[in-house]
C-alpha cells in the first residue's frame, strides 16, 4: 500500500483525524498539502511531517468558497500533480433539532459539505490525469440518528450522497471515490465526551473491539488503503472504520 510519488490534499489536517490521515499518507510515501485554518497547529504538523517526508502547510479557511480553487492550485504549484483528495474538515455545533437555528444548520454545510463538493469539482480534471481518488468523511452517527447531531449528520449525509454520485460518474475516468465513517479519539470526540457523556458511553459500549480508534494507526491506515492500488477495484463505498460500532447500514 505504498504511495511513493503520489500527491495528496488533506483538509483539516492540523490536528485530530486530519492530522492522523496526513501522517499516515506521508509515512506511505505521499507528498501532502496540509490544509487548515489554524496556523499554529498547521505549522506544528508541517514541521512534524517534514521530518518524515514531504509536506507543506496551507493556511486556509474552507468557508471562503469562492477561493477554494486556490487549494488545488497550491498543491499543483508545490508538488506538480494531484493524486488524492481527502476532505476531512468540518465544524458543527451540537444541539437538539428544535433548538437548531438556521445559522447552526448552515455551519457544517459551509465548512464541510460545500468545501468537499467544490474541491472535488476543482480537483476532477487533475485526478482524471492521474487516475486518482477521493476519500470523503461521513459519520456513523447518521445510522443511529444520534440526538443533538442533526446539523452535523445532515451535512455528512449530503457529502456521502455526492460521493456516491461522483463514484458513478467519474469511474469511467479512472477516478475512485469512497467514504470513511470513523470513530477515533479526536479533539471533536473528546469535546463530545464532555458535552454528552451518556451518549458517548453508549457508543463506546457498542464498539466490538472495545477500544476507541487511533487517528493515524486506524483511520489514517484505512485512508492509505483506499488511496492505494490495493483498493483499485473499490469505489462508491462507505467504509466503517469504527471498531464494529456500526454493524449494518
Amino acid at each position: 500500500m505504498q504511495l511513493d510519488g503520489k500527491v495528496a490534499i488533506v483538509t483539516g489536517a492540523g490536528r485530530g483525524i486530519g492530522k492522523g490521515v496526513a501522517t499516515a499518507l506521508v509515512k506511505a510515501g505521499a507528498k501532502v498539502l496540509i490544509v487548515d485554518r489554524e496556523e499554529q497547529t498547521g505549522r506544528e504538523t508541517e514541521a512534524e511531517l517534514q521530518r518524515l517526508g514531504e509536506a507543506s502547510f496551507l493556511l486556509f479557511d474552507l468557508s471562503a468558497h469562492d477561493r477554494l480553487h486556490e487549494v488545488v492550485e497550491a498543491a499543483l504549484a508545490r508538488f506538480g500533480q494531484l493524486d488524492v483528495l481527502v476532505n476531512a474538515a468540518q465544524a458543527a455545533q451540537l444541539l437538539p433539532l428544535a433548538e437548531t437555528s438556521n445559522e447552526v444548520m448552515k455551519l457544517p454545510f459551509d465548512t464541510g459539505f460545500w468545501p468537499s463538493f467544490i474541491l472535488m469539482r476543482e480537483a476532477y480534471p487533475h485526478l482524471r490525469q492521474t487516475g486518482g481518488s477521493v476519500i470523503n468523511f461521513a459519520t456513523g452517527a447518521a445510522f443511529d440518528a444520534m440526538p443533538t447531531q442533526g446539523a452535523y449528520i445532515a451535512a455528512k449525509e449530503a457529502i456521502r450522497a455526492i460521493s456516491k454520485v461522483a463514484a458513478n460518474e467519474w469511474g469511467q475516468d479512472g477516478i475512485r471515490v469512497n467514504i470513511v465513517c470513523p470513530f477515533a479519539n479526536s479533539p471533536g470526540v473528546q469535546a463530545w465526551k464532555e458535552y454528552a457523556p451518556e451518549d458517548y458511553a453508549k457508543q463506546i459500549a457498542k464498539v466490538s473491539l472495545r477500544r476507541i480508534g487511533d487517528c493515524e494507526a486506524d483511520i489514517g491506515a484505512a485512508v492509505v488503503f483506499l488511496a492505494s492500488p490495493a483498493a483499485g477495484y473499490i469505489t462508491g463505498q462507505t467504509l466503517m472504520v469504527d471498531g464494529g460500532q456500526t454493524k449494518a447500514f
